[in-house]
């Protein structure tokens, strides 16, 4: 694997020529999604700025232009009316100020009459590499330019250098408006730091410290804080940092929530319980952006990075990384948040494939399976006999699915535990998987549980094996995203 130095990870993005060449050498890899967001060049990690705007969705992605290092980050832009098919639309914020020198860091958005104001963290290194994080303001014009407002505030210094992710919230009942920033105290445990202001674009001041009882102490870094409201209630959605979690393997890095009720008086957070939901139960799946929904504000839609921090993948050595989940629309259903694909993926389906005449399993396709009870075994990617494949295994005694890609042949991140296994206390009836050239996305019982994961088949690798009593239907789908070399 390439060793990467930090004036190669670090250095500026002058001219799209310099990347062009990249971009035509990366377009025919046979891990290039179809109908997932995916980096032009390089890079992709996490998901920012998801806005409904003027009859679009935006979605920005970090962007690392050169490869598949984590360097200089750029947000890189793109647009979609249906949160189906998405157009590359070029950089949008560019690390190229002082208080940014290293960085735009990930961040929200928020929609306005006519611009979208694009929050962000300016990741700022001095001489010494001494980091200094700004919260930093774009504002994206209707017509598409960018016009960046001099920082909203500096770093805290009444907690450390990790201060990052700004998310910015409306509270109607106060009128006010807040940002939540992740960050680590200097006793170095994770938590949530809150500034508040009457207006978006300034008098942003320090609120406190967000409280959440019962997780004082859980992991020393939260990521990618956010709080929603969904079917009636709070959810703090956060990423905490280096701790295990029990069925996540040696896996320090998390993504998940907490159902509860959100005081903006007191900066509290009381969950209904004490305990940590995984938002994704696949191996691949980090730094959740939500988006309200323009006609329901007590809806939203996910969307987040297939990967994870200190991860590596089998295109690293084709010099890209990465893409982002596909978006999901996000319900409270049993005391427990569920994730169900939108409706209108189905207009991406085209031919239905006839599995009584053919085991070829396409690599580009959709499956729906329905059980009608027991044991079932479903191997996708199998070899020619039988053999391999990633395995979905539903056990009707223990009531338990459980995914285990360890029989592909390209195996990768094995640190991190190679099966994830998910509780069916109603046992299991149905199953929606997209498979795209890279990836799998499993929806388990309408949403109530999901696995996404990477992973890179090889030619042999071409077969679907199904054991147990269930009907199963899959069908080819369209490609969704466009692959244009879209950079200034």
């Amino acid at each position: 694997m390439r060793t990467w130095t930090r004036e190669e990870r670090y250095r500026v993005l002058k001219s799209e020529e310099e990347i062009r060449e990249l971009h035509e050498r990366i377009v025919w890899s046979d891990y290039r999604q179809q109908y997932h967001i995916q980096p032009v060049t390089g890079l992709l990690n996490d998901p920012n700025g998801f806005v409904f705007h003027d009859g679009l969705w935006h979605l920005f992605y970090q962007w690392c232009p050169w490869g598949a290092v984590h360097g200089l980050k750029y947000w890189y832009h793109t647009v979609s009316k249906d949160l189906v098919t998405w157009k590359n639309m070029g950089v949008c914020i560019r690390p190229d100020t002082e208080y940014d020198n290293k960085g735009a860091y990930s961040g929200s958005a928020l929609p306005t009459e006519d611009s979208v104001y694009l929050y962000y963290t300016g990741n700022h290194r001095d001489e010494d590499w001494t980091r200094r994080p700004y919260t930093c303001l774009v504002e994206l014009k209707d017509g598409g330019t960018a016009l960046k407002h001099p920082p909203l505030f500096g770093p805290n210094p009444e907690y450390t250098e990790h201060q990052r992710d700004p998310k910015i919230v409306f509270d109607g009942e106060s009128g006010k408006y807040y940002l939540v920033i992740g960050a680590q105290t200097k006793e170095k445990k994770g938590c949530v730091i809150v500034y508040t202001s009457e207006t978006p674009a300034e008098g942003w001041r320090f609120a406190g410290q967000l409280k959440v009882p019962g997780f004082e102490d859980f992991g020393d870094m939260w990521e990618c804080p956010s709080i929603e409201k969904i079917s009636g209630y709070d959810v703090l959605i956060f990423c905490p940092q280096h701790l295990k979690l029990p069925g996540r393997g040696d896996s320090v890095h998390h993504n998940g929530y907490l159902l509860g009720h959100m005081d903006w008086e007191t900066l509290t957070f009381t969950p209904d319980n004490t305990h940590f939901h995984v938002l994704d139960f696949g191996f691949d799946s980090y730094a959740a952006e939500c988006a309200a929904n323009p006609n329901d504000r007590n809806k939203a839609t996910l969307v987040a990075w297939m990967g994870l921090p200190d991860a590596s993948y089998p295109t690293d050595g084709e010099d890209w990384s990465g893409c982002l989940t596909l978006p999901r629309e996000l319900r409270v259903r049993d005391r427990r948040l569920i994730q169900q694909p939108l409706d209108a993926l189905r207009a991406l389906r085209g031919k239905k494939i006839d599995l009584e005449s053919t085991d070829v399993l396409p690599r580009v396709c959709e499956m729906e399976v329905i059980s009608r009870g027991g044991d079932l075994v479903l191997r996708l990617f199998a070899k020619a006999d039988g053999t391999g494949g990633l395995c979905i295994v539903y056990d009707d005694v223990k009531k338990t699915v459980t995914v285990d890609r360890s029989n592909l042949m390209r195996r990768f991140n094995t640190e991190q535990g190679e099966a994830r296994t998910r509780p069916l206390p109603k046992g299991l009836f149905h199953l929606r998987i997209f498979i795209d050239r890279s990836s799998v996305e499993i929806f388990v019982n309408d949403g109530d549980a999901v696995f996404s994961s990477r992973i890179f088949p090889t030619a042999e690798e071409n077969r679907l094996i199904a054991n147990g009593d269930a009907s199963v239907h899959l069908w080819e789908l369209k490609r969704a995203v466009t692959d244009d070399f879209k950079v200034e």
